[in-house]
């Protein structure tokens, strides 16, 4: 592996010292700094490059207090940044595609296997897209084809449910009409093959189309 140097961006301090540790037990891998969410991850990334340094992957968890993943992602990319793969507990189709749309390169779960993830780190840093086995099976073109083929724009308002918010709430959220939130949960509706919202979160869930 050549040399790559590496960004942690997780809000656990024992998850960035674990990684830290396999790491840099690889030969060619540096990590190079580290943040706490995607604020100070963008905030390193400026300081190092002041100094003339320049990561290579930047390793970014999801959910984390202040600045999330996505964010974080869309901004770093936005900049013109390093390649950002994502490392996560979630597996939702939202939250996949809210990470890729960002623009992350790769999408990978915490419990993937050691070599998977330095394979990763190295296809990100040359800009290849990296997914894990069972999240790119479920984004094949034959996979969403036969899937419910919910929107993202339903996604999101899917999402909005799950946490209880009211129609009038769900629609000043997403900037639409409440007669508009009406129509998307009637697609919803018809989509998962469900009648109502409670039964349409827990259908969302069990296809892990959501959280």
């Amino acid at each position: 592996m050549r040399n790559l140097k590496i960004m942690l961006v997780d809000d656990h301090p024992v998850v960035r010292a674990g990684l830290r540790a396999v790491l840099t037990e690889q030969g060619g891998l540096e990590v190079l700094a580290e943040a706490g969410d995607g604020a100070a991850a963008l905030a390193q990334l400026e300081r190092l490059g002041t100094l003339g340094q320049r990561v290579d992957v930047v390793l970014m968890d999801l959910q984390m207090d202040g600045m999330d993943g996505v964010s974080a992602t869309r901004q770093i990319r936005a900049l013109g940044g390093a390649p950002v793969l994502i490392l996560t507990t979630y597996d939702s189709d939202a939250d996949i595609r809210a990470a890729l749309d960002a623009g992350a390169v790769g999408y990978l779960l915490k419990d993937a296997p050691l070599p998977e993830v330095l394979a990763a780190v190295e296809a990100a840093a040359k800009g290849e897209q990296v997914l894990s086995a069972d999240i790119a099976a479920r984004f094949a073109p034959e996979a969403r084809a036969n899937s419910t083929d919910v929107s993202p724009r339903e996604l999101e308002l899917l999402q909005l449910l799950a946490r209880g918010k009211t129609n009038k709430e769900i629609a000043a959220a997403l900037f639409i009409s409440q007669s508009t939130v009406k129509t998307h949960l009637i697609h919803i509706y018809d989509k998962l093959g469900v009648d109502n919202r409670t039964a349409a979160i827990d259908r969302a869930r069990g296809n892990r189309l959501i959280r």
